[in-house]
């Protein structure tokens, strides 16, 4: 089968390799669609692991082949692979915490060598707990497999929206309308509250607009904190999600928060970032700060069913499509997006 090794740092190799074998409680999967996340691309472009590894985990594929043992799947039925899933046993997740548990942090899907998602390559190996315990999910006919490989990314953005409590008739700032920032969109008009959009390029503040943010705005414009003071009846949001790594825009939501109000930590800033903050300013107005990192299993069939039956318009997020052997090409239009890209996926089967 065909792969993109990971060699070292910005080295992506394609390279051919043997199809992954199968230990008798394990499942092959042939792999159609895999999107293109920024966590792959901060693995790539960093020394993060240790080479040679196959990364990708937003698959979306056929069942090719079971273990001997493996009673509940057939050859061919079409699935999204979920790379994390959770023990359901230790301290993290009986307290819900999921991803904080050690079994949902080690990725066990592969196509070869360090288990590292394996969703850039042809095949994908499934290990026995993701196959016993919810990790894959039946496709349904009507749904491509581009719409499909959505569920796992949806289902992060879905699970900071319940963490935050995101509530009908609520107003959320959404820093940066990249994918995840359109997503979060989305998801906050679904469940019933307003959105606002800010970002730095004209066709992302348009594609805003257009997914259902009832405002959007430059975030460099020296009104920006008394604009959505004055769409907010001088109060601020309610809630802001942080989709972007910036701490102008954390300082940004920390203006446009109204007192009471919660600011969830979405994206992933570099670990050098320090950020020095007045703890009285939480202290006085009552601000919550939250993380939210990965997915949760306790939302995995509610992301499914938001995909699957178009809950949210997630093909408007796709601008891009690459076939696997030109992966750098997309991550470097990822790193370099033009006006309008947003979600890039890669197409590792031939027939694809």
């Amino acid at each position: 089968m065909k792969a993109q090794v990971y060699r070292g740092v910005k080295q992506l190799s394609y390279e051919e390799l043997p199809v992954p074998t199968l230990e008798a409680d394990e499942v092959l999967v042939q792999v159609r669609v895999v999107g293109l996340c920024q966590s792959d691309i901060k693995k790539i472009l960093y020394p993060l692991y240790e080479p040679p590894r196959i990364f990708g985990h937003e698959t979306a594929g056929v069942i090719a082949a079971v273990g001997e043992d493996v009673k509940n799947w057939q050859v061919g039925t079409r699935v999204v692979v979920m790379h994390h899933i959770p023990c359901m046993r230790c301290g993290y997740c009986l307290n819900d915490n999921f991803s904080m548990c050690d079994m949902y942090k080690n990725i066990c899907t592969t196509a070869g060598f360090a288990p590292s998602g394996g969703g850039f390559a042809e095949y994908v190996k499934v290990p026995s707990h993701i196959v016993r315990n919810g990790g894959l999910i039946p496709i349904p006919d009507d749904v491509s497999f581009e719409i499909a490989s959505f569920v796992e990314p949806t289902n992060c953005c879905l699970k900071a929206v319940k963490k935050a409590q995101i509530a009908p008739g609520q107003t959320v700032l959404v820093t940066g309308a990249g994918p995840i920032g359109l997503m979060f969109i989305m998801l906050v008009k679904y469940f019933g509250a307003r959105a606002i959009a800010t970002d730095l390029l004209p066709s992302r503040i348009a594609k805003a607009l257009s997914v259902g943010a009832e405002a959007a705005f430059d975030a460099r414009d020296a009104e920006l904190v008394a604009k959505i003071h004055a769409v907010t009846n001088g109060m601020g949001v309610d809630t802001t999600l942080l989709a972007v790594p910036s701490d102008k825009a954390f300082f940004q939501a920390l203006d446009c928060t109204r007192k009471g109000g919660k600011i969830l930590f979405f994206a992933e800033f570099p670990d050098e970032v320090e950020i020095p903050l007045n703890p009285n300013i939480l202290y006085r107005r009552e601000i919550d700060l939250i993380g939210s990192y990965s997915s949760s299993f306790r939302l995995q069939s509610l992301a499914a069913d938001i995909v699957f039956n178009s809950r949210i318009d997630v093909a408007a997020l796709i601008s891009d499509r690459y076939p696997l052997h030109e992966l750098s090409l997309a991550v470097e239009r990822a790193i370099a997006p033009t006006q309008e890209t947003y979600k890039i996926l890669i197409y590792p089967s031939p027939e694809c």
